[in-house]
């Protein structure tokens, strides 16, 4: 997640990153983004779904806050889908 937004007021984006890049720094792709301002819950996280499949089918590896925002919008995660 790259912070962007004002202070005291963070919104972040969710983007494919290379491991070496830093916090902010240039993304491989933006995936959506993320307000925890809103109110509703459909509107906290705005993503394209079918991207951020695709980059976790290729590997990629969500950081723990992502990985909890993606388990609240329904994406399995591939290493999870095994265990029950």
């Amino acid at each position: 997640m790259k912070k962007m937004g004002k202070r005291h007021y963070p919104v972040y984006r969710l983007c494919a990153m290379d491991a070496r890049e830093e916090r902010d720094g240039r993304s491989l792709e933006d995936l959506g983004h993320y307000d925890p301002h809103k109110e509703k819950d459909e509107e906290k996280l705005v993503m394209n779904r079918e991207r951020v499949e695709y980059w976790l089918s290729k590997g990629a590896q969500p950081t723990k806050k992502v990985a909890v925002l993606l388990k609240k919008a329904g994406v399995t995660l591939p290493w999870k889908k095994a265990k029950k």
